[in-house]
């Protein structure tokens, strides 16, 4: 039986208003959760039971996945108390059911990318590999600990951030999964928090354990900035990267119980969700509209999230915004870019302007 974990504990504090009431990967991209997307992948990889390392509002993943009926089994691992990544992997893995040296694929809950899980696996078993992490190159490796190797893939170090150009001696990073050999993973403390990237990972490697990279240059984004989130599902919805949830890519994917007036533009992977109301000549780009939503005649919404039941009013701009749920953006607004709006908050017309105001001021000096 293949069996995989997923962690998925986090709070995602920078998804902020999304995330106040909805785990990051219970969140919405390209029509489904961000979990879902995941958990189909792993069918597709061959993975028969998956544990979900949870904590932040775990119970809404068991309401998430209560109904599923397809040939998974689903089990649930609560963090109780802080574990760090370490922790939370052998937290879970008291719930697997394979023999000591069976592989477990271990995934990031916010980590979107193109990997091969079959060929990952595949290549963890020909290396009988105690631990195969996917190492992913990058253009820019200064923001991210760097991981070299040797020729033959063999994980050397695991290297801090660089500070200076002479530092960054590859441009290797972490990508967020791993396949562990069963009984090294059950070797991880279980009584205190541990991070896999800052001990795990390296004690192994002091010991002399047999540590490999996966190493790949393909699609892969860490879904944990508002950005990224909407570009990531806007790569989903266009194909730019593969989901079994989404068959045909195309350059929108609109509910069909929204309403779209002919003359609004929906465009750059854009997802439009249920009951949704989009204006006329409104322009959606590269955005995702949540259920529920009213969108006014003229609205501009650029690389934007807007959660359900919200209102945005006539000839009003969002750029690179979070609008939380139940959140009203009155007529002739214009938002700075990277502005966060918390669930249920209310500006009155002409109440936020970028470059102005949009009217003469009608008060009496």
């Amino acid at each position: 039986m293949q069996e995989a974990i997923i962690l998925v504990g986090g709070k995602g504090t920078r998804l902020r208003p999304l995330t106040n009431h909805t785990p990051k990967p219970l969140l919405n991209v390209a029509g489904s959760s961000f979990i879902r997307h995941q958990i189909a992948k792993l069918m597709d990889a061959g993975v028969e039971h998956v544990v979900f390392a949870t904590s932040y509002l775990a119970s809404l993943f068991e309401e998430e996945f209560k109904d599923f009926s397809q040939d998974l089994d689903i089990s649930y691992a609560v963090e109780e108390v802080p574990l760090g990544t370490g922790g939370a992997i052998r937290n879970a893995g008291r719930l697997l059911r394979g023999p000591a040296d069976a592989p477990v694929l271990v995934l990031n809950g916010d980590i979107l990318s193109g990997l091969d899980l079959r060929g990952v696996l595949e290549q963890h078993q020909a290396r009988e590999a105690d631990v195969t992490l996917h190492l992913t190159r990058v253009s820019d490796p200064r923001a991210f600990g760097l991981v070299p190797t040797d020729e033959t893939g063999r994980v050397l170090s695991f290297l801090e951030k660089p500070k200076t150009t002479e530092e960054c001696v590859t441009d290797q990073i972490n990508a967020g999964c791993y396949v562990f050999r069963r009984s090294v993973l059950e070797s991880i403390p279980a009584d205190r928090e541990v991070s896999v990237e800052q001990e795990t990972f390296p004690q192994l490697v002091a010991e002399g354990r047999r540590v490999f990279g996966h190493i790949t240059s393909g699609y892969w984004r860490d879904l944990g900035t508002p950005l990224a989130f909407v570009h990531g599902s806007a790569d989903l919805v266009t194909g730019t990267v593969a989901s079994p949830l989404v068959p045909k890519p195309a350059d929108t994917l609109i509910d069909p119980t929204a309403t779209i007036d002919a003359t609004a533009c929906i465009m750059g992977g854009s997802t439009i969700g249920p009951r949704a109301v989009i204006g006329p000549h409104v322009i959606v780009d590269r955005s995702i509209i949540g259920a529920g939503v009213t969108v006014s005649e003229g609205a501009q919404i650029h690389d934007s999230v807007v959660d359900h039941d919200s209102a945005i009013g006539q000839n009003s701009r969002l750029r690179e915004a979070v609008v939380g749920c139940h959140a009203h953006i009155g007529a002739d607004n214009e938002l700075p870019a990277q502005l966060r709006l918390s669930c249920g908050i209310r500006i009155p017309a002409q109440g936020v302007r970028v470059s102005g105001t949009a009217a003469a001021c009608a008060t009496i000096h």
